[in-house]
Order: C-alpha cells, then sequence, then structure tokens
C-alpha cells in the first residue's frame, strides 16, 4: 500500500471534498481517499504502481488546481 499527499488549490466545502473523493475513488488501485478543504489536501491510500499522475490530472479536471 503507498499513501500519496497532493495539494490543492481551490476546494471550499464540503461539496467540494466529496467532488475529488469521488472522482478519485473510482480510479483502479484506489483504495481510501480523504480530501480536506481546510487543509487543501487530498491523501490517497492506493496500490504501489497507480499512476500519480493521472490522480493528479483526474482531479484538474474536474475544476481544482493540483499545487506541485
Amino acid at each position: 500500500m503507498k499513501e500519496i499527499i497532493i495539494k490543492v488549490n481551490g476546494m471550499v466545502c464540503g461539496g467540494c471534498e466529496n467532488r475529488v473523493q469521488n472522482a478519485i475513488q473510482s480510479m483502479k488501485g484506489v483504495k481510501k481517499v480523504l480530501a480536506d478543504h481546510k487543509l487543501g489536501t487530498v491523501t490517497i491510500m492506493a496500490k504501489e504502481d497507480i499512476d500519480e499522475t493521472q490522480i493528479k490530472e483526474k482531479i484538474q479536471d474536474i475544476g481544482f488546481d493540483v499545487v506541485n
């Protein structure tokens, strides 16, 4: 299992957290997702071989900015 923490700008409420969590949770290899709009982070527990770039692209596709 691998933990990935991604900084995200644009989440302002629980609804934003849900959008991010639902989008990422549907990805193959993702086991658990926790988005926190107050901290501006998304924490993902996933299989070792997951592509972090695809996760970041998914976050951007739904309208949020990934901070590098």
